[in-house]
């Protein structure tokens, strides 16, 4: 069995964010999809649509939400529940912001 222990990994600076558009980042064997929401919150899911893999780095946000650009599903950028009518779920990631810097916990 192989047991996985939370790290925590440096991102990059807070405020070289861009405001409510997605970024990507590779984090060992995780592509993430990274959002700087309008409340100045920071957001980290998995960057694969689970429909059909649209890259939701490249999604239009809007509040908590972003819109895969494939076929605009509507996933909750806090617990990654995608909005009725589809259904399904991305793996969300625990940030940490700490002066400037910004963490995901993996």
């Amino acid at each position: 069995m192989v047991e996985k222990t939370l790290g925590r990994v440096l991102i990059g600076k807070y405020s070289e964010l861009p405001d409510r558009l997605g970024k990507t980042f590779f984090v060992r064997d995780e592509e993430i999809a990274l959002f700087k929401l309008v409340n100045g919150d920071v957001r980290a899911i998995e960057n694969r649509c689970p429909h059909k893999g649209g890259v939701l780095a490249e999604g239009m946000v809007s509040g908590d939400h972003v819109f895969c650009p494939m076929h605009d599903w509507k996933i909750n950028v806090c617990d990654g529940q995608v909005q009725a009518p589809d259904h399904g779920c991305v793996r969300t990631y625990q940030v940490e912001v700490e002066e400037d810097l910004v963490y995901i916990i993996i």
